[in-house]
C-alpha cells in the first residue's frame, strides 16, 4: 500500500505518507480506502464512511470514484459538516460537493446530508441519532490551515466533547480559508455558524485516513505531527488515533 510513498513517518499511532504530487497522493488514498472498504466489507454486511467536502479531497475523491468494483449499495455515507444557512442547492454546500464528485456516479445504500437549513439544535440531534445507529467504520478527513478537522476550529476544539454533533461558530482563519480556496469571493460571503461532527465522533472511526495537499498546509501538517498534542492544533489529535494514515504531497510536507 505505500509502494510509491517516500520516507514514510510513524509518530505515535500516526503513519505519514507523503508523495511528489497531489495525483498520487490523491491515488494513494483512494487505493487504500478502497482496500480497506473491500476488508471490512468481507466481514461485515455494511459499512459507514465519512468523507470531507473541500478542494484538498479533489484527487482523492476522482480517484475514488474511477476504482471499480467497490459495492457502493452495502455503504452508508455522511459528511463531516455543513454551513448553517446554506441550502443543499448552493454552489458551496458541502452535501452538493459531494454529491457532484461521488455520488452522482458512485451511489451509496444511503448518503446522509445535512440539513442546513433545518433549525441547527434540531439538526444536530437528528444527525447525532443517525451516527449513533451507524458507527463510523471509516473516516476520510482533512486539515484545515489552523490545524482543525471537520469545523472544529481551536477555539471550540475539544478532545473530549460529550457531543456527536454541534453547531459551531467559525473562527476568521476558518472562513478565511473558504476564500483562499476559491469557494467564496469575499469573507463576508462565508457563514460564520456551521454544523460539525465533533473530535471524537472523528476519533470513533475503525480507520481514518487523512487527506492533506498544499503550500498553505504544511504549518499545520507540522503542528499536528510533530508539536504537542492540545486542542489549539486539533489535528495534533490524530496521532491518538487507533488507525491513521495522512496522506500528504510535496508542498504540504515540506515542513516535516
Amino acid at each position: 500500500m505505500e509502494t510509491n510513498a517516500v520516507k514514510p513517518i510513524t509518530i505515535n499511532e500516526l503513519t505519514v505518507l507523503p508523495y511528489s504530487t497531489r495525483q498520487e497522493m490523491g491515488k494513494a488514498v483512494a487505493s487504500d480506502v478502497k482496500d480497506r472498504m473491500l476488508e471490512l466489507l468481507r466481514e461485515k454486511d455494511q459499512i459507514t464512511v465519512v468523507f470531507a467536502s473541500a478542494p484538498s479531497q479533489n484527487e482523492f475523491l476522482d480517484a475514488l470514484r474511477e476504482e471499480a468494483d467497490i459495492p457502493w449499495e452495502r455503504v452508508i455515507c455522511f459528511h463531516l459538516d455543513e454551513y448553517v444557512g446554506l441550502s443543499a442547492e448552493a454552489p458551496q454546500s458541502f452535501s452538493l460537493y459531494l454529491q457532484e464528485k461521488l455520488f452522482k456516479t458512485r451511489k451509496p445504500k444511503q448518503f446522509h446530508a445535512i440539513d442546513g437549513l433545518n433549525d441547527p439544535e434540531k439538526e444536530c440531534e437528528r444527525y447525532s441519532q443517525l451516527l449513533a445507529a451507524n458507527p463510523v467504520d471509516i473516516a476520510c478527513i482533512g486539515i484545515g490551515e489552523n490545524g482543525h478537522i471537520a469545523f472544529n476550529d481551536p477555539h471550540i476544539a475539544d478532545f473530549n466533547d460529550p457531543l456527536r454533533v454541534k453547531s459551531v461558530h467559525l473562527d476568521l482563519v476558518s472562513r478565511q480559508q473558504q476564500v483562499n480556496d476559491g469557494c467564496f469571493e469575499t469573507l463576508e460571503q462565508v457563514p460564520s455558524i456551521a454544523i460539525s461532527l465533533t473530535i471524537p465522533t472523528i476519533m470513533s472511526a475503525s480507520h481514518i485516513f487523512c487527506t492533506v495537499p498544499g503550500d498553505r498546509k504544511k504549518q499545520a501538517v507540522r503542528d499536528a505531527v510533530h508539536g504537542p498534542v492540545t486542542e489549539q492544533c486539533p489535528a495534533s489529535i490524530l496521532r491518538s488515533a487507533g488507525s491513521c494514515r495522512m496522506y500528504l504531497d510535496a508542498e504540504s510536507a515540506s515542513l516535516l
